[in-house]
C-alpha cells in the first residue's frame, strides 16, 4: 500500500554580509538581516546612525518596512529544500514567479515507491484515509503496468537512458496530483515575506499553509529583524497561521 510522506523543510543556504574594511560602520545583527541595513544606509550614507531611532538593526528593518522601502529586502536570500509536499501542492508553490524552482523529475526518477501526501482533512477519518490509500494505489500500479510495456515498445532503443526516459515521461500521466515531489526553492527576503503573508493565511489551502509557516519559523530563526513581525497563531482545529501588520507588496 502507498506510504503517506511526511513534510520536510530544511533551510540550506542564506545570505552572508562582509563589511567593505573602509566603511566605518558596524550593526548589531549579520547575515541577511545586516546585509539589509547596509544597503538602506549606502543609499544616503547614514554611516554614522544620526537617527537614534534607527540606530539597532531591528529598528531600521521596522522603518523600512513602516515607509515601505522593501526594495532593500531583495538584496537577502534564502534557500529551502523541501521534501513530502504534494505535487499539487507544488504546483501553487511554484506560481510565486519570483522565486528560483528545482524539481524533482518525473522523466529520470523512476517512481517505484507509492510516497503520497495525505490531505489533513483525510487522515483525520481511518476510512477516508484508506479509501486514499488504495486509490493511490491503483494509479501507482498503471503507472508500473504502462512503464513496463512502453519500455517493451522502445526496446530497440539502444541507449538505455533514453529508452526510460520515453517510457517514463509517458507513464507519469496517471501519477495523482498527491505523488509526494521534492525540490529546492531560493528567493529573496521580500519574497518570502509576500509568500508568507499569502500562504500562511487563514483561507490559504491547509498544506501549502503549514508550509508557509514551517519555512517562517526557519526564517525567523536565520534572520529575526526581518521576520519578527510575522506573529504565530492557532486555528480552532488545531493548525497554524501566521499574520503580519505590514502589507508585504512585491
Amino acid at each position: 500500500m502507498a506510504t503517506v510522506a511526511d513534510l520536510s523543510i530544511e533551510l540550506v543556504s542564506h545570505s552572508g554580509f562582509s563589511k567593505p574594511a573602509d566603511i566605518d560602520w558596524d550593526t548589531d545583527a549579520d547575515g541577511g538581516s545586516a546585509l539589509v541595513e547596509f544597503a538602506g544606509r549606502a543609499c544616503y550614507e547614514t554611516w554614522d546612525k544620526p537617527n537614534p531611532h534607527t540606530a539597532s538593526n531591528d529598528a531600521y528593518v521596522r522603518h523600512i518596512l513602516d515607509v515601505g522601502h522593501t526594495t532593500l529586502l531583495e538584496h537577502s536570500n534564502a534557500t529551502m529544500y523541501l521534501r513530502g509536499v504534494s505535487r499539487s501542492c507544488s504546483h501553487e508553490i511554484m506560481r510565486h514567479r519570483h522565486f528560483s524552482f528545482s524539481q524533482l523529475s518525473q522523466r529520470y526518477v523512476p517512481a517505484d515507491e507509492a510516497r503520497v501526501v495525505v490531505p489533513e482533512a483525510v487522515l483525520q477519518d481511518e476510512r477516508l484515509t484508506k479509501l486514499f490509500l488504495q486509490t493511490a494505489d491503483v494509479a501507482y500500479d498503471a503507472y508500473g503496468e504502462l512503464l513496463d510495456g512502453i519500455s517493451e515498445r522502445f526496446a530497440q532503443e539502444p541507449n538505455a537512458v533514453l529508452r526510460m526516459k520515453q517510457a517514463r515521461q509517458a507513464a507519469r500521466a496517471v501519477l495523482p496530483n498527491c505523488a509526494e515531489t521534492r525540490f529546492v526553492m531560493t528567493g529573496n527576503a521580500r519574497s518570502w515575506r509576500h509568500f508568507i503573508g499569502m500562504r500562511a493565511a487563514e483561507h490559504a489551502d491547509p498544506e501549502i499553509r503549514r508550509i508557509a509557516v514551517h519555512c517562517l519559523r526557519l526564517l525567523q530563526e536565520t534572520m529575526p529583524e526581518i521576520f519578527a513581525d510575522f506573529s504565530i497563531t492557532k486555528l480552532r482545529d488545531g493548525a497554524e497561521m501566521a499574520t503580519s501588520p505590514y502589507v508585504s507588496d512585491i
